[in-house]
């Protein structure tokens, strides 16, 4: 039976201009500029020589006019005046950036930064990585464009080595010579060659972002936030940084391994500049290592002609990766050229299969490693009062990770974002799964259609077809260019993050936020990844496929299914339920809050919470497979966390 009394508690407020009380975490207290974020971004493809470009930068904002695209974005005048310094990779919206100014959707922001650094060698490229840029930008190098990216969420890169010729730094060719005669250890002639080499780098970002006054993917952000929409932000919000790789480089490895020893191999080769490498020459060495350092596999690969490998390799009785026992074995990757290495990449990979099949019952269920598992969840925004989607540190994203799984949990359910990959790196070695949603977006919601409608009629829930062009507009997914954007990125982040052991699920679509054709998504993504089971349709709007009878349901009674019954052969999931609401005064954005049900002590609220997850979790004998939590942490008014937002209160564990 609905509980109206808790549906009337949690009606959506009127939007108020308060302002957030400015919490810190003690990662965020204890940043230095100077050395922010400095881990290598990408645990998976780890080169020696980099280094990130976090830390001070530049900036400014402007007035643009008329309509923005990225042709348009790239014909824009580099600012002769700048505004101040941005600790970059935080958004000018968030505390740690410095600024604290929110970027309207009629401005552009542009970052500057000049870099002091060696050139490459000839059979050297210097390429340059932004991990997350929102939304459109256009990127310059020494007053020259390099190139456009559209899109929030994803990584990409430029190779910007032809455009490093031009600014010489250092001494004169006299003042090596004075200078070598102090330094005997160092030749005249090898200084010469070092000042030769060394070059001064302006980069400078534009970056526009429209934030929800636009259709494309953005998550929980909202201009005027409130509620379950939090503030919004723009510009980068994850790592800079560069590396020197050979002309002929990986640019990219995945493996992803069964539980019956079979290793997927995926690697691209990309072969620029002036080298002479052909594909056909070029052969890729992988060792896989055990805990102990011992091969465990020797494998040498040709690289086809395109540049790519695409295979599968044996390893026999493999140990298994599990959140009890996150075994990663340690992989070297080589690429030779003839005889000479001439790339290396330290990586690692798992073992283990993640299903979705009957029980001896005939009940579908969630299996690893051939065994049923029951999924104990947490709902993750992936926000920071001090940073929002940015973490203020590494060490930040470990301590919620490790908190929820002290807690007990098993899975976290990263919510409507994609993360840095150093956060799935750390739930493949710490030992979580993780429930991977797709980034939502559309035009403005229909409160009714996403909202009230499912929650007060749960037998709207699968009679809603999402494929008519009236059930698009409904859902807000009217817009074309939202339907690319979105098919495009949720394609992209499978293929980012398929190599990580963590990755459990995908979810495509959450509550109708944009939904549409989610039978034809739900292929798309089966085609590109057949290992995992997929979430189609989170909450509500449900269309009869993918792998679970997927439920939201906070104002209910809970129960296994829709009428206690499943649906074919899903499995059934809980994927979102609790949200009870408890505020800590000294740790809260605002002095009221928003939540599902209220309690005055954090004892009895602790209590409520323990006794709604022994309710889900008496649940597995009438079907159902497993459960998601709401939620990590509170976020600005929404205060259901287990942890305060600026986490320095274990709510739930005291």
């Amino acid at each position: 039976m609905l509980d109206i009394r808790r549906v009337l508690a949690s009606a959506p407020k009127k939007h108020t201009e308060e302002t957030l009380n400015p919490l810190t975490t003690v990662w965020g207290e204890a940043l230095d500029a100077s050395n922010v974020l400095p881990e290598h971004p990408r645990p998976r493809m780890h080169r020696d020589e980099y280094a990130t470009l976090n830390g001070v930068w530049e900036y400014a904002i402007a007035p643009v006019n008329g309509e923005v695209d990225a042709e348009t974005l790239a014909q824009q005048e580099i600012p002769s005046r700048w505004d101040g310094q941005i600790v970059v990779p935080f958004s000018p919206e968030a505390l740690l950036s410095g600024v604290g100014r929110t970027v309207r959707p009629h401005e552009l922001l542009w970052y500057r930064r000049k870099i002091d650094l060696q050139k490459p060698a000839d059979d050297q490229r210097l390429i340059l990585h932004f991990d997350a840029v929102d939304w459109m930008c256009a990127c310059f190098v020494n007053g020259k464009l390099v190139g456009t990216h559209t899109g929030g969420y994803l990584p990409f890169s430029f190779d910007i080595t032809d455009l490093l010729g031009s600014t010489e730094v250092g001494e004169t060719a006299d003042e090596v010579a004075d200078a070598a005669e102090s330094v005997p250890s160092t030749s005249t002639a090898e200084m010469a060659d070092a000042a030769k080499s060394a070059t001064t780098a302006e980069l400078v970002l534009c970056v526009w972002d429209p934030s929800d006054t636009g259709s494309q993917l953005r998550g929980k952000q909202r201009l005027l936030r409130g509620d379950i929409w939090y503030t919004a932000q723009s510009g980068i919000w994850q790592s800079v940084w560069y590396e020197v790789v050979s002309a002929a480089h990986l640019e990219s490895l995945t493996l992803k391994g069964d539980m019956f020893g079979a290793l997927e191999v995926k690697a691209n080769v990309q072969v620029s500049g002036s080298a002479n490498a052909q594909s056909s020459a070029l052969e890729l060495e992988l060792a896989l290592k055990d805990e102990l350092g011992q091969d465990v596999l020797l494998a040498r690969l040709l690289v086809g002609e395109a540049g790519e490998i695409c295979t599968k390799l044996q390893v026999d009785e493999p140990q298994l990766w599990s959140p009890e026992r996150p075994y990663l074995y340690t992989v070297e990757a080589t690429l030779w050229h003839d005889d000479a290495a001439v790339d290396f990449v330290r990586s690692y990979c798992a073992f283990r299969t993640v299903e979705v099949k009957p029980d001896e019952a005939g009940v579908p269920r969630v299996y690893l490693n051939g065994a049923p598992y029951f999924v104990r969840g947490v709902l993750d925004q992936g926000y920071w009062p001090d940073g929002l989607l940015t973490a203020p540190s590494d060490d930040a994203l470990v301590y919620d990770i490790e908190a929820m799984k002290s807690a007990g949990f098993n899975t976290l359910r990263k919510h409507i974002k994609i993360e840095s990959e150093r956060w799935y790196y750390h739930c493949d070695r710490i030992g979580m799964l993780v429930w991977q949603d797709c980034v939502s977006g559309g035009s403005a919601y229909s409160p009714w259609h996403t909202s009230q409608k499912p929650t007060l009629f749960s037998f709207t829930w699968g009679r809603f077809d999402d494929t008519t062009p009236s059930h698009h507009e409904a859902l807000s997914a009217g817009d074309e260019g939202y339907r690319k954007e979105w098919t495009e990125t949720c394609q992209e982040m499978v293929k980012l993050l398929e190599g990580h052991p963590s990755i459990g699920f995908w979810t495509l679509f959450n509550e109708g936020w944009g939904q549409f054709d989610a039978c034809a998504a739900t292929e798309v993504v089966r085609a590109l990844d057949a290992t995992r089971p997929i979430d189609a349709t989170s909450g509500w709007y449900d269309q009869g496929c993918g792998d679970f009878l997927s439920i939201h349901n906070y104002f209910r009674p809970l129960r296994a299914g829709w009428s206690g019954k499943q649906w074919g052969n899903r499995a059934v999931i809980i994927s979102e339920f609790g949200g009870l609401a408890q505020m800590t005064p000294g740790h809260t954005s605002l002095d009221h809050s928003y939540g599902y049900g209220d309690f005055v002590t954090v004892e009895d609220w602790r209590g409520a919470v323990q006794k709604l997850l022994s309710e889900a979790e008496s649940l597995q004998v009438e079907g159902l497979a497993g459960y998601v939590y709401t939620q990590v942490s509170d976020v600005e008014e929404e205060v259901n966390g287990l942890l305060t937002y600026d986490r320095k209160i274990n709510k739930f564990e005291g």
